[in-house]
C-alpha cells in the first residue's frame, strides 16, 4: 500500500482512536468517523492510554501536529469516498451484566452485532452510492463468535474486499499493543485483499501474519482472550493453595513454572492476584460458553473457568468480611480500574468483589489512585484494605494504625506492627 493512499476508520472509541492515531503517526492519511461525534477530535479523551512505547499519553499524540496534520474526520460518505482501506471498529457488546463486575446468570449468550451490522450496512450503502469503480478493502476488527461475519457480516458487503483482522490489544496499552503485535490475525478467501492488508502492515512494523480461512480467524481470536483466563485462573488457584499451605510461596512457585518455556508457553499472565478483568476476557468467556451450550459440547470448560474467577473473588471477600467482623472494622477496597495506570473499571474483579459485598449487606468504601493518598482523612481510617488493583501508587502508602490490609499481588511494603499485611499465598504471612 503507498502511503498516499488513505486509510479509513468506521468506529473511534477506545480501540478505533488509539490505533487511527499509530496510523497518522507513521505517516499515512487517515479519515475517521464515529456516530459520537464527541470522538471526532484532536481535544483530549477521557480515558488514560498509553503511549506508543509503553509511556506517555495518548492525549499528548493525538494532538500533536503530525497527527493532527495526517488525521481528519468526517462523515460516513467521506470514509467511503477517500479511503482504500477502511477498518471497521465498531463494538460487540455483551449485556452488562455479562461485564464481570457481577455474579454471573445463569443464562449464557453470544455477542450483539447490531451495532456492527448497522455500520456494516451504512458503509456499504455509502460506498455503493459513489461513482467511482475503485476497489476498497473492508477490514473487521470486531470481535465475533466464528460464523458470524460470514453469515451476517460479508452479505452486507457485496462490492467490497473483505478481511477479517482483530487486533490483540490490552486497553491501557492499545498503542504500543497495536504497533508491536506479536503475530497478525488474518481471516479471509481474497488472497489479494489480504496482500494489500499485508503491505499496509508492513509500514508498521515486521510482525508475522497468520492467515486462514474467516471462522479459524473469529475461533483464534477468541481462543487466544479466553486462553489467558485460564492463565490467571490456574495462578490465582496456585495462589489460594499457598495461601493454605505453611511455608509454601505463590511467588516462589510461579517463578518457577515461569522458567518452563517450552511446555508452558510463557509467564505473561501467569501471576497470582485479582481475577481477570477488562472489556474482553469476562466476557469472551461467557460467549464462549454460549457457543459450547450451542454445540453440544462434551463439557463446558468456559463456563467452569468462569465459575472459578467468581469463587476466587468470594474468597477474597471472606478474608474481607472476617476481619472487619472479628475487629468491628468497615471495608476499603482501593482501586476501581481492573489493571494499573488505568481508569477502565469495565470487567473489574474489585467491583464484582464490592457488590458481593453489598449483596451481603456490607458497605464498602472504594477509592482509586487518583485520590490523594497523603489525605488526612484516610490516614486516620483504621479499616480492612484491599488492594483492588495494584496501582504503583498504593506500594509505599503507610496505612493507618490498627488496620488490616488485603494483598493479593504481594508488594505492599512493610508497615509499622500494628498493622496486618495478608500477603495472599505468600509464606511471609502476619503482622510485619
Amino acid at each position: 500500500m503507498k502511503r498516499n493512499e488513505t486509510v479509513g476508520f468506521i468506529g473511534l472509541g477506545k480501540l478505533g482512536l488509539p490505533v487511527a492515531t499509530c496510523v497518522a503517526m507513521k505517516g499515512h492519511k487517515v479519515v475517521g468517523y464515529d456516530r459520537d461525534e464527541s470522538r471526532m477530535t484532536h481535544d483530549q479523551q477521557p480515558y488514560q492510554e498509553a503511549g506508543p512505547d509503553g509511556r506517555g499519553d495518548f492525549n499528548d499524540f493525538l494532538g500533536s501536529d503530525v497527527v493532527r496534520k495526517n488525521l481528519s474526520f468526517g462523515s460516513m460518505e467521506d470514509v467511503a469516498r477517500d479511503s482504500s482501506i477502511i477498518f471497521v471498529a465498531v463494538q460487540t457488546p455483551h449485556d452488562p451484566k455479562y461485564e464481570g463486575v457481577t455474579r454471573i446468570p445463569a443464562e449464557r449468550k453470544d455477542f450483539q452485532y447490531h451495532f456492527l451490522t448497522t455500520a456494516v450496512h451504512e458503509l456499504n450503502q455509502a460506498i455503493t452510492g459513489l461513482a467511482d469503480s475503485r476497489e476498497r478493502t473492508v477490514v473487521i476488527i470486531s470481535t465475533c463468535l466464528p460464523g458470524t461475519v460470514e453469515t451476517f457480516v460479508a452479505p452486507l458487503l457485496p462490492n467490497t474486499h473483505l478481511v477479517y483482522n482483530p487486533f490483540f490489544i490490552a486497553m491501557g496499552t492499545t498503542m504500543r499493543d497495536f504497533l508491536n503485535p506479536e503475530f497478525v490475525l488474518m481471516g479471509g478467501d481474497d488472497r489479494a485483499a489480504k496482500q494489500r492488508l499485508k503491505e499496509f502492515y508492513a509500514t508498521l512494523h515486521d510482525s508475522p501474519v497468520a492467515s486462514m480461512s474467516i471462522p479459524s480467524a473469529e475461533l483464534a481470536k477468541v481462543c487466544y482472550n479466553t486462553f489467558i483466563s485460564f492463565k490467571i485462573a490456574f495462578a490465582n488457584t496456585v495462589m489460594e493453595i499457598c495461601d493454605k499451605v505453611p511455608k509454601a510461596d505463590c511467588d516462589e512457585v510461579i517463578d518457577a513454572l515461569s522458567l518452563a518455556y517450552e511446555r508452558l508457553i510463557s509467564p505473561a499472565y501467569l501471576r497470582g492476584g485479582m481475577g481477570d478483568g477488562g472489556g474482553c476476557h469476562p466476557r469472551d468467556n461467557i460467549a464462549m460458553s454460549w457457543l459450547a451450550r450451542k454445540h453440544k459440547l462434551s463439557y463446558d470448560l468456559f463456563d467452569a473457568e468462569m465459575i472459578c474467577r467468581e469463587r476466587q473473588a468470594e474468597y477474597l471477600k471472606r478474608e474481607l468480611v472476617f476481619h472487619a467482623n472479628s475487629r468491628g472494622l468497615p471495608i476499603v477496597i482501593l482501586g476501581y480500574a481492573f489493571k494499573p495506570k488505568t481508569n477502565l473499571t469495565i470487567g473489574s474483579p474489585a467491583i464484582l468483589i464490592k457488590n458481593m459485598l453489598v449483596e451481603e449487606g456490607y458497605a464498602p468504601t472504594m477509592i482509586d489512585a487518583n485520590v490523594e493518598l497523603k489525605d488526612a482523612y484516610w490516614e486516620r481510617i483504621r479499616a480492612v484494605y484491599l488492594i483492588g488493583c495494584r496501582h504503583p501508587e498504593y506500594e509505599r502508602w503507610q496505612f493507618p494504625s490498627g488496620s488490616v490490609v488485603i494483598d493479593p499481588h504481594r508488594y505492599i511494603a512493610k508497615q509499622d506492627p500494628s498493622v496486618l499485611v495478608r500477603s495472599i499465598g505468600s509464606a511471609e504471612e502476619g503482622l510485619c
